[in-house]
């Protein structure tokens, strides 16, 4: 049996699995809280993901023992630094750092960049959070590099003293050439950062290194498209997923066939067009914290707050005449624009319309952004503990797309996403659509 770890690295949580590649079967999984949060910030503490981290793979890897290869993934967009001898010297900046939002030069550090580069340019990306850093001198006196937490994960795991960076992470940190599949060298002077404190960038399903057991390790990737490859056998499905943010991604060949949201690598000369909400499913738990604050101030019960939202929305899940707009923390072009909740009437102004509004408008946005591609699919998929958990958010995205709506049998699909990655990266598979065609099933 040929047994493939996947690491991933998320916001909120940790998860791994341990798969048999032949067939796609979950053979173990764990999932914890990431508990690194910075009180009071969108930072994180690296030192502790990665401790957390290292004590699940190594519980796993014991258990499971042989290994045959190690994938990793996790969240984009963040940055942390690195001294000489590759150790962290600052805290994680995650895709949540809202830095780019503040005042620069007229306008936000964020759209200064979007106009002076021509790449589009959001806060949260991790070269806006660098620049801004180096404009208030946080940058660390003795850091010589960046990457993303997952990338850290694979030097500590390989031993590795610098970083080797996907072109799917490269990508989300912002001013990335697509065609050239690495930095945008003219973009990067413009802006007076060094293309020599970014890392060097690699495109193939690669393998970097091996663990102190000897099991080799690929290249971390980007948790979207980890999510895309444990979620979609074909390649002209169409996936939603729904997590602490939301995603509608679509495969294409060209990264210039895209009227919004961005283009983004994949592998073998794939892109993904991705449209992405950045509140996602934080809308519903918005809503849950409303309800609960609720119970908190009239006395009531603030148990099983989310099943009894799912029981009321359940009920006439076709009346929401309520119009809820999710966009509660902005877009990434425009971090101005706010939600807001409209048709309110002395009928329909209760708790369950109001849960049904959340849950239709999470899916409205995403189709939405699904309607400005100029590519397609022929098959809906979606991933995510949001859509599992609600019968309603399912039957509103099948309506909205017009699809019968497929959900992977496995869960954590990011993880399981990065076993994929790392079975072409060890040669068990040819691509990452072949293994998915042997590995991934629906309910």
């Amino acid at each position: 049996m040929l047994k493939i770890l996947g690491l991933d690295i998320g916001t909120t949580t940790i998860s791994a699995v341990v798969a048999d590649a032949e067939t796609g079967k979950i053979l173990d999984s764990r999932t914890v809280k990431n508990d690194s949060v910075i009180d009071g910030t969108k930072l994180q503490k690296p030192e502790v993901i990665i401790n957390t981290v290292l004590k699940i793979k190594d519980e796993l890897a014991e258990k499971h023992s042989p290994l045959t290869a190690i994938g990793v993934t996790g969240q984009m967009h963040g940055i942390l630094y690195l001294d000489k001898d590759g150790e962290a010297v600052s805290p994680l900046y995650t895709w949540q750092d809202e830095s780019g939002n503040k005042p620069f030069n007229g306008e936000t550090f964020a759209s200064y960049l979007t106009k002076i580069t021509g790449h589009t340019m959001a806060s949260g990306f991790g070269l806006v959070t660098h620049f801004v850093n180096i404009r208030e001198n946080n940058v660390p006196e003795n850091a010589v590099t960046l990457c993303t937490i997952h990338d850290y994960l694979v030097m500590k795991l390989t031993g590795r003293k610098t970083p080797l960076m996907h072109s799917s992470d490269a990508a989300s940190l912002g001013c990335f050439d697509l065609a050239k599949a690495d930095f945008d060298d003219d973009a990067l002077r413009k802006i007076a950062i060094d293309r020599s404190f970014l890392p060097e960038v690699c495109s193939d399903c690669t393998i970097v290194g091996k663990d102190e057991n000897g099991v080799p390790v690929s290249v971390a990737i980007g948790d979207n498209q980890a999510s895309v490859l444990g979620s979609v056998s074909d390649e002209n499905s169409i996936l939603v997923n729904i997590g602490t943010g939301s995603q509608v991604s679509v495969i294409t060949d060209s990264p210039k066939a895209l009227s919004d949201g961005e283009a983004r690598p994949l592998n073998n000369k794939k892109f993904i067009l991705v449209g992405a909400p950045l509140c996602g499913g934080r809308s519903f738990a918005l809503l849950h914290k409303f309800f609960t604050e609720c119970a908190e101030i009239f006395g009531g019960n603030k148990d099983d707050i989310y099943k009894n939202m799912d029981k009321i929305a359940e009920i006439n899940p076709d009346e929401h005449s309520l119009t809820v707009d999710t966009r509660f923390c902005g877009t990434r072009k425009n971090p101005d624009i706010k939600g807001n909740i409209s048709g309110i009437t002395e009928s329909n102004f209760n708790p369950a319309e109001l849960t049904r509004g959340f849950l239709y408008g999470m899916a409205n946005e995403l189709y939405t952004l699904y309607n400005s591609f100029n590519n397609k699919g022929n098959m809906l998929v979606s991933s995510g503990n949001a859509v599992r958990k609600s019968s309603v958010l399912r039957h509103y995205l099948e309506n909205l797309f017009g699809m019968k709506l497929h959900v992977p049998a496995h869960t954590e699909e990011a993880s399981f996403g990065a076993a994929i990655f790392a079975s072409v990266a060890s040669g068990i598979y040819k691509d990452t659509f072949d293994a998915a065609k042997k590995m991934i099933h629906y309910q």
